[in-house]
């Protein structure tokens, strides 16, 4: 109660008691605590961003960054080790966390500084968040009030010292992911190559790194402006020290920055990074961070996300809207911005490019999670933004040779499998989404199905008619994923009359069939000489022939043909039983699977092979039990607490599973351009579209236990097969439900 209390009164001051609609439903700590399930948390942060902001300001709770939570803070921890500019919300594996600043009252020492340890202790009763401004009261006997709020490329930290206390403030360019002999997280090796701080005038200090990590070489510049004049400092590389020198280069890069107790309690620093270089960051400082009224800034982030939230109306509870609303606001956050704002970005080959006026270039593609909702989430209500991920993604197959798989800070890090820009190109296409030159998205797509890359060996694809897991490591998901993409670019070629690309294309997606054993009954490895891989276990996650999931949950993805797989099991009642025992069977091999949580039987929403899975039973005859379950899940594994999340939110992707989910429909299949109905959790919705028309959602109920849909209209016709489209949405009108407590 104290901590809600203080957060209210806290967010009337940053905004002058000017109540919100939609903002105040928004809670950044959702996501940000592991439950004591054992599940992963959300790994969000509750720091403040922009919408597709390049800055995401953020408290570090950690040392050093590990997987879990990759954002860098842990509700669970009660000190605080700085602020960072950088973050990565929701993700599996981690990097960014860059330029830290730390205030604090003590006497710094060269011998402190080359430590690097200014951690103080923090209480969630003295910690507040909304979207776009965050507190805090750092302790420990300092008594340092921090409050932060972003532009697009600039952070802005708000500091109030305690009256006659020494006023420091630490900028540490070494603060990143976990140290062991070197930065490591199993997968690659974490290092700064080289930094710089440089002292500008006695207000202003600029810089950079350059650093290799999860993403293969990032470059960061910044520029910081004081609020006061810098009264003295240390420069440190580890235990260098360079003296009264205006700059410093090295590995280890600290700098004490003090400042005179005498010329007032609160001291201002505003933080502008850029991608390109030292002029880039002086440019988004110029053209996003001139005024010293922090107050400008909070108001300016809450407007900014008033907008893009008002998108939908809903009417629900509170703890509902709460769900509804940060959940958006997550999905929201990412694909981040990467160019400056005069238009030039760091290209894939490590080039300057230049943007046309008015776009922006953005990374943070997180595409094995996110095309399956968020991605036609922003095709639905943002398609401008929309439009622009698609050209990016074009721009980044122009430069690499194919579509993004997992692009960070500009540059593609292999992560997961598939290439899953595919269906968002998909999706975009047959959406008929304005402003996206379709025969490059087409040629992109095409190439990015037939250039062997990591993972994607097409000259064995083809071959082979599978994967052979002696030629291909988790060969049957990529077998299941692969068949999907090659469906999504069939689906474009049908749709732009290339005949003969559409039956190279279809036939391949149906490659999936190959690995389906009729003897067990589920997706099986094979070799290339078309042997069953023996021993072979459902239930075990230490398979080596699926990635992040077992052969229950790879058993159901065949998005692009339900009604293929449903005759794969010999039709409708044994894939129900089948089905039936998805949901039921509590069974474990043993083995732990670090990235599934949030069970049902084998189903795990905590992560994504399984999300689509809960609205099969639509495509045989039994819409009942989708409904069921759809309401299990939202009710089961979602809340409006830090342990809100049942797994990681990847990008936003849980969250758009929810907000579609409580709206009544899900894109099923990702790149077509069309979802399936569910049960709405809403009694009413209204979509305000793009184009200038509304579309409002009625379901009006009796009680919460009427989550069975009897039936749907649009705009007073019945709709029959359980099925919307892209473009009967964007007409706008009136989507009915008819509810009942009974199935």
């Amino acid at each position: 109660m104290k901590r809600t209390t203080l957060f209210l009164l806290v967010l009337c001051a940053v905004l002058g008691g000017k109540a919100t609609d939609y903002t105040k439903y928004v809670n950044p700590f959702i996501g940000t605590q592991t439950d004591d399930t054992g599940a992963l948390s959300g790994s969000t942060f509750p720091g403040p961003t922009m919408p597709q902001g390049m800055v995401q300001l953020a408290p570090e709770t950690e040392q050093y960054v590990t997987w879990d939570p990759c954002c860098g803070y842990d509700y669970n921890r009660d000190s605080i080790f700085g602020f960072t500019h950088t973050h990565l919300s929701g993700t599996g594996c981690t990097d960014l966390i860059d330029i830290s600043l730390m205030p604090t009252t003590k006497k710094v020492t060269p011998q402190m500084l080359s430590k690097g340890i200014f951690a103080l202790p923090y209480s969630h009763d003295r910690e507040a968040a909304t979207a776009g401004y965050y507190m805090v009261d750092l302790l420990g006997g300092e008594d340092i009030r921090v409050e932060l709020s972003a532009t697009v490329h600039a952070g802005i930290h708000r500091y109030t010292f305690p009256e006659g206390k020494d006023q420091t403030v630490i900028l540490d360019l070494d603060r990143m992911t976990y140290r062991g002999d070197a930065y490591y997280t199993g997968r690659r090796a974490y290092q700064i190559i080289q930094s710089q701080i440089r002292v500008v005038d006695e207000k202003t200090i600029e810089g950079f790194r350059v650093l290799t990590g999860w993403a293969k070489l990032r470059k960061v510049y910044f520029r910081a402006e004081f609020s006061r004049p810098i009264a003295n400092r240390i420069m440190m590389d580890g235990s260098r020290s360079v003296g009264k020198s205006d700059v410093i280069n090295g590995r280890t890069l600290r700098a004490a920055l003090s400042f005179d107790a005498a010329q007032g309690k609160d001291l201002m620093v505003k933080v502008a990074i850029s991608a390109v270089d030292n002029d880039g960051a002086r440019k988004n400082m110029k053209a996003e961070a001139q005024s010293w009224d922090f107050g400008y800034y909070t108001k300016a982030a809450h407007d900014a996300w008033e907008k893009e939230l008002a998108t939908i109306d809903i009417e629900g509870t509170d703890d509902q809207k709460t769900i509804f609303y940060t959940g958006l606001y997550h999905v929201l956050m990412q694909p981040n911005t990467m160019s400056d704002v005069d238009g030039r970005y760091m290209d894939t080959n490590f080039e300057i490019k230049q943007m046309p006026a008015g776009q922006a270039y953005h990374s943070t593609f997180s595409l094995w999670d996110t095309f399956r909702a968020a991605h036609p989430l922003y095709t639905l209500l943002y398609p401008e933004v929309a439009a622009q991920f698609v050209r990016d993604m074009i721009l980044h197959h122009d430069t690499y040779g194919y579509l993004p798989i997992w692009d960070l800070w500009g540059q593609d890090n292999y992560c997961m499998i598939g290439n899953h820009a595919i269906p968002v190109l998909a999706d975009a296409i047959l959406s008929e989404l304005p402003g996206i030159d379709v025969e490059r998205a087409y040629k992109a797509m095409v190439e990015s199905s037939t250039r062997t890359h990591l993972n994607s060996p097409f000259e064995i694809w083809e071959e082979y008619g599978y994967m052979p897991q002696n030629k291909q490591n988790v060969s049957v998901s990529i077998t299941m994923e692969q068949a999907f993409d090659d469906w999504c670019v069939a689906a474009v070629a049908k749709k732009l009359g290339k005949t003969e690309d559409y039956e190279r294309f279809i036939k391949r997606s149906e490659f999936y069939r190959n690995l389906f054993n009729p003897a067990t009954g589920f997706f099986q490895p094979k070799d290339d000489k078309g042997n069953w891989i023996e021993p072979f276990d459902p239930l075990s996650y230490e398979n080596p022939c699926f990635v992040e999931g077992n052969a229950w949950q790879y058993m159901w993805f065949v998005p692009h043909n339900p009604q293929g797989l449903i005759d794969l099991f010999g039709g409708v009642k044994p894939f129900i039983k089948k089905l039936n025992e998805n949901f039921t069977l509590t069974e474990t091999s043993g083995e732990i699977n670090g990235n599934a949580s949030a069970f049902i039987g084998q189903y795990a929403h905590g992560n994504e092979p399984s999300h689509h899975t809960v609205y099969l039973y639509n495509f045989a005859g039994q819409p009942w039990r989708t409904q069921e379950l759809v309401e299990q899940v939202r009710s089961s594994f979602y809340n409006p607490t830090p342990c809100g999340y049942a797994g990681n939110d990847d990008c936003g992707q849980m969250s758009a599973w929810y907000i579609f989910s409580a709206l009544g429909f899900y894109p099923f299949n990702a790149g077509s351009a069309e979802y399936v109905i569910g049960t709405p959790l809403f009694q009413k919705a209204v979509l305000h579209m793009p184009n200038g028309k509304d579309l409002v959602i009625n379901a009006p109920r009796k009680s919460d236990k009427a989550i069975y849909v009897k039936s749907v209209k649009l705009n007073g016709k019945k709709i029959t097969d359980w099925k919307l489209t892209h473009q009967q949405l964007m007409e706008g009108g009136s989507l009915d439900f008819t509810m009942s407590e009974k199935k």
